[in-house]
C-alpha cells in the first residue's frame, strides 16, 4: 500500500467545477433526515492512528507511515510525511535520521502505538471541543491487521476517558476481498466495540462509515451491486452506515463510476470526498454552489444526512492562508444547513493536511529538512492553531457562535502584539521571589530575594480570567510542560492549553494559578525549595503568590 492514504484523481474535478462558477448566495437551511445524535449536528475527524516507531512495541515493527523504506528510520531522503509534528506533548518520542531541530533539539517522531500519544490527541479534541473520531480501518487481513486492532482498542480507551466518540471508517482501498472480508471483521472483531459508551450512535444505532464505493480508478474497483450488498448488509446489522463517497457522486461523473447511483442513495448519510479538489477560498465559494448546495437539496429529497468535508489546506501546498482557507469552508458549510462536518484529517502528516499540532516555525522542523512550517505565508501561527479553529467552527455549525464569514480565532494566542502587564511572583511558601532561571534555560523556581529581569513577567489577558506569563529573561511563554507532569519553564512561543492559566484571586489578597491543561494549581513545591510544578488539587499556602506590579 501506498504511503498516502488516498492517492488517486484529484485531476480535472476542480477544473470541470470551475467551468461551472455561479452566482455565490446563500441556501436556504435544508430539512434535516435525522435529529441531533453522535455524527449529526457534530464535528468529526478522521483519525489515521497509523504510524508507528522501530523500538515502539507495534507489531508490525517498522516506521509505519514515517518512513518510504520502513526498515530505516526516517530522513530526507527517506521519508514518508511533508509536515513535521510537534511532539512537546509526548512523553515517548523516537530518534530519527532527520539533523537536529531550528532551535538544536533532537529531530524525535511520535508512535501512535503509545497509549499516551492516543490519550494526548483525545485531549485535544476534548480541550477544542471535537466531538467524534472516524477511526480508519484499511484492510486488516495482512500484515498491518494486528497493530491495527490493537490501536481500536487504545482510541476505545482514549475515547472513554475524554468524553469523545468514535466509530469504525473502513477504507476499502486495495481490498480485492472486501464484499466478504468486511462482514467477517465487522462481526468477528469491531461489533464488540460498539458496547463501549464511547462508540457512537445516530438515531439509535451505531455508527460505521465505508469510504471507497463508486470511485473511478483501480484501487476500488467494486461493481455496484457488491457494493450495495454491503450496505444493505450493515444496514441489516442495525447500523447507521455512512458513505464516503466521490466529490460528483450527484452528478455520477468524473470521478464517480457511473451506475452507482443506487448505492449512494441507500447510506444514512454522505460524505463527499474534497482534498485535492479545492486549494483556495475561491475554490471553495465555487464548491459551495456546484457541489454543496445541489449535494444538499438532493440528500434532503431522499431523507439522507449530509456531512461535507472541510481541509484545513495543505501545508506544503501553501493553501492554509493562516486559516482563512478552512475558516470560508465552515462559513460556507454552515450557511447551508448542513447536518455534520467532517474534517480531513486529524493526523494526516503524509498528505500535510492534519490539524493535529503541527512545528509553528522553522526552529521546530529539522534543519535541512525542506518542511514548511504553519508560519509559512509569513503569519505566525501558533501548533494548536487548526485545532482551536475547527473548535470554533463546531460552534458556528451548533448555532453557539453567530455565522460570520470573519473567522474569530486568532492564529496565536498570547504571545504577540499584547505588552501584558509586567509583574512579579512571590511566593508565601518561603518569601522569595519567582525566576526563570539560567536565563528561562530551567524552570521556574522561587528563590530570590530580589526583583530583576529573570524575575519578571509579561501578565497577558487570553480572555475569560485566563493568562499567560511571558518571562522577560528569554522572551518566552510559561509552560506547565508535558501536561503538567514536569516543572514550570518558559520555553513556548506561544499560548496553547499547556500556558493557560486561571488567575485565581483568593480571600487573603495572594494569587493562585491553575493549569488550564490538567485542572491543577501550580506550587511552590518542597516549600520553594524545588521548582514550580502544577500538581496540586487544592490552595495551601505553598500554592499562594503575591503578585507584585511594575
Amino acid at each position: 500500500m501506498s504511503v498516502t492514504r488516498r492517492t488517486f484523481i484529484g485531476t480535472a474535478a476542480g477544473t470541470a467545477a470551475a467551468a461551472a462558477l455561479g452566482t455565490l448566495g446563500t441556501a436556504a437551511t435544508a430539512s434535516a433526515a435525522s435529529g441531533p445524535g453522535d455524527v449529526v449536528g457534530k464535528v468529526t475527524v478522521g483519525y489515521q492512528g497509523w504510524f508507528a516507531c522501530i523500538g515502539d512495541g507495534a507489531p508490525i515493527n517498522t516506521w509505519w507511515h514515517w518512513s518510504a523504506n520502513g526498515g530505516q528510520p526516517p530522513s530526507p531522503s527517506n521519508t514518508g510525511i511533508v509536515a513535521w509534528p510537534d511532539v512537546r506533548e509526548y512523553t515517548r518520542t523516537y530518534q530519527t535520521g532527520y539533523a537536529a531541530l531550528g532551535n538544536g533539539q533532537p529531530a524525535t517522531l511520535f508512535s501512535s502505538y503509545d497509549q499516551q500519544t492516543v490519550d494526548t490527541h483525545f485531549l485535544w479534541m476534548q480541550q477544542n471541543n471535537i466531538d467524534t473520531a472516524a477511526l480508519q480501518r484499511f484492510n486488516p487481513t495482512g500484515g498491518e491487521g494486528p497493530t491495527r486492532d490493537a490501536m481500536t482498542a487504545k482510541v476505545r480507551t482514549a475515547a472513554e476517558a475524554h468524553g469523545r466518540k468514535f466509530y469504525i471508517m473502513y477504507d476499502v482501498t486495495d481490498w480485492t476481498t472486501m464484499q466478504s472480508d468486511i462482514k467477517t471483521d465487522w462481526t468477528s472483531k469491531m461489533k464488540a466495540y460498539t458496547a463501549s459508551p464511547a462508540y457512537a450512535t445516530q438515531n439509535g444505532k451505531p455508527v460505521v462509515c465505508i469510504w471507497g464505493f463508486g470511485f473511478a480508478d483501480n484501487q476500488r474497483p467494486f461493481s455496484a451491486a457488491a457494493c450495495l450488498d454491503v450496505v444493505n448488509w450493515f444496514k441489516d446489522q442495525g447500523c447507521y452506515v455512512i458513505g464516503g463517497v466521490p466529490t460528483w457522486w450527484r452528478t455520477g461523473d468524473r470521478d464517480s463510476r457511473p451506475g452507482f447511483s443506487d448505492v449512494y442513495h441507500a447510506f444514512h448519510m454522505i460524505s463527499p470526498w474534497m482534498v485535492g479538489r479545492i486549494g483556495n477560498v475561491g475554490d471553495a465559494d465555487n464548491f459551495y454552489n456546484v457541489a454543496t448546495v445541489p449535494d444538499l437539496a438532493e440528500c434532503a429529497a431522499h431523507g439522507i444526512d449530509y456531512q461535507p468535508c472541510v481541509l484545513p489546506g495543505g501545508v506544503t501546498d501553501r493553501q492554509r492562508a493562516h486559516g482563512d482557507f478552512m475558516w470560508r469552508q465552515f462559513y460556507n458549510m454552515c450557511r447551508a444547513g448542513v447536518q455534520g462536518i467532517y474534517i480531513s484529517m486529524f493526523d494526516e502528516y503524509n498528505e500535510g493536511n492534519q490539524i493535529a499540532k503541527t512545528a509553528e516555525s522553522q526552529a521546530w522542523v529539522p534543519t535541512s529538512s525542506g518542511f514548511l512550517a504553519l508560519d509559512e505565508d509569513g503569519t505566525a501561527c501558533s501548533s494548536d492553531y487548526y485545532l482551536r479553529l475547527t473548535g470554533d467552527g463546531g460552534r458556528m455549525l451548533k448555532g453557539q457562535i453567530a455565522l460570520t464569514a470573519t473567522r474569530p480565532t486568532k492564529p496565536t494566542t498570547g504571545s504577540t502584539g499584547s505588552q501584558g502587564t509586567v509583574v512579579s511572583l512571590r511566593a508565601r511558601a518561603n518569601g522569595q521571589y519567582v525566576t526563570a532561571d539560567e536565563g528561562g534555560a530551567s524552570p521556574l523556581i522561587a528563590n530570590r530575594t530580589a526583583i530583576g529581569p529573570w524575575e519578571q513577567f509579561d501578565l497577558l489577558d487570553l480572555g475569560g480570567g485566563n493568562v499567560a506569563l511571558r518571562a522577560h529573561a528569554n522572551s518566552l511563554i510559561v509552560c506547565a510542560d508535558n501536561a503538567g507532569a514536569s516543572p514550570l519553564i518558559a520555553n513556548r512561543t506561544s499560548a496553547g492549553a499547556w500556558e493557560t492559566f486561571q488567575l485565581v484571586h483568593n480571600s487573603g489578597g495572594t494569587v493562585s494559578l491553575k493549569a488550564q491543561v490538567n485542572g491543577m494549581y501550580v506550587t511552590a513545591e518542597n516549600a520553594g525549595a524545588a521548582a514550580l510544578v502544577a500538581n496540586r488539587t487544592a490552595v495551601g499556602g505553598w500554592e499562594q503568590f503575591d503578585l507584585i506590579t511594575g
